[in-house]
């Protein structure tokens, strides 16, 4: 195994489209939302440990999850556990953690991705994953994993790519979309160049902290001045500091749709982002009637047909009369909505928010 290979694992959302059970003290990545036996950033750890050493995977999440995270993730020590004071989007927490591993190890290669996706096809993760390793080492290119598009979806970004290649597997980025009407979706799909944007991205640690020096410059300066204290016991302080000067902006707005050095390798594995109780429903084992339940033991359903239910394993849940309908119960709330409004559900959480204030957020 490489040892200038490492993984940022991202860990600092709050998964509101997954309330109930997804809450801002408790998270989407920390729960077993699938029913495996494993939280999803178990599983994203887990696959990183086939690809770099355990001690180079580091996680960036938010300073309140940090004692969760080493809970859940017992082998990591706290200094590979980065705490962001504030939220501020993808390119901060990524050059924190690029900075702090350049610091480190001049020659390190480094593969970025969210805590809360689901991976099927592990082995193949794992292969694309080390071609792109390769290669961003060989070109210092910047690399994004796109996924090839099974339908015309409005809930991804997409990435479109022309036909000059490097390593024979990589093309040229030419566009960012970011999540299109289902018009263009379809269009997307029928031109045949476009993928599904994963969110996963490998460079090395010098080429991405110069693409932060050319497209970010204030933000490469805040964290390349910290370099007198990564690794050391005034790391911490020094970025509860910085981190608030932080522009609020994502990788790919920030840096990847800029960068002329952008490559990405269309891919199949087995992936899904989870956004939504839809993407859960289609990836659970369902009854004869189109009904996933999770856990399935003591729920009972009667004349219903493709419901999501995902309930407390204690309690026991009769359903009749319902079709096409999500019912989550966890931290003593209880919802029921249609599968095809469940976009309403961010709105409901502000709503909640507003009349009852955080108690049941």
């Amino acid at each position: 195994m490489n040892k200038n290979y490492y993984a940022i694992i991202m860990a600092g959302g709050i998964g509101s489209r997954f309330w109930p059970i997804s809450r801002t003290s408790y998270p989407k990545q920390f729960i077993d939302i699938l029913g495996t036996g494993k939280t999803l950033i178990q599983s994203t750890y887990d696959r990183f440990l086939k690809i770099c050493p355990k001690e180079n995977i580091y996680v960036v999440t938010n300073d309140i999850y940090i004692d969760l995270v080493k809970t859940q993730l017992p082998d990591m020590e706290y200094s590979q556990i980065l705490g962001e004071p504030v939220m501020r989007n993808t390119a901060p927490c990524i050059a924190y953690g690029c900075f702090k591993i350049l610091n480190a190890d001049a020659d390190a290669v480094i593969t970025v991705a969210p805590s809360d996706h689901l991976i099927l096809d592990e082995a193949g993760f794992v292969n694309t994953i080390n071609q792109a390793l390769v290669t961003a080492e060989r070109h210092q290119s910047l690399i994004t994993l796109g996924i090839k598009p099974s339908r015309p979806d409005t809930g991804y970004g997409y990435i479109q790519y022309t036909e000059e290649a490097i390593d024979s597997s990589f093309y040229k980025v030419k566009t960012f979309t970011e999540k299109p009407t289902l018009d263009i979706a379809t269009t997307f799909i029928q031109s045949g160049d476009f993928l599904w944007n994963a969110g996963i991205f490998v460079w090395t640690a010098k080429a991405i902290t110069k693409a932060f020096e050319q497209y970010l410059p204030e933000m490469h300066e805040i964290f390349d001045e910290a370099n007198a204290v990564y690794n050391t016991d005034a790391e911490k302080a020094y970025v509860s500091q910085v981190y608030q000067q932080c522009t609020n902006i994502s990788i790919d707005y920030g840096i990847m749709e800029k960068a002329d050095n952008v490559y990405v390798i269309p891919s199949e594995f087995g992936w899904s982002d989870l956004g939504t109780w839809a993407s859960i429903y289609q990836l659970a084992e369902k009854d004869n009637e189109g009904n996933a339940a999770i856990p399935s033991e003591k729920v009972i359903l009667y004349n219903s047909t493709n419901c999501m239910v995902n309930v407390p394993d204690e309690k026991l849940v009769i359903i009749q009369g319902l079709n096409d309908y999500i019912v989550v119960e966890a931290n003593n709330t209880l919802l029921i909505c249609p599968r095809d409004q469940e976009q309403n559900v961010k709105k409901v959480v502000a709503d909640v928010k507003q009349k009852f204030g955080t108690v049941y957020i």
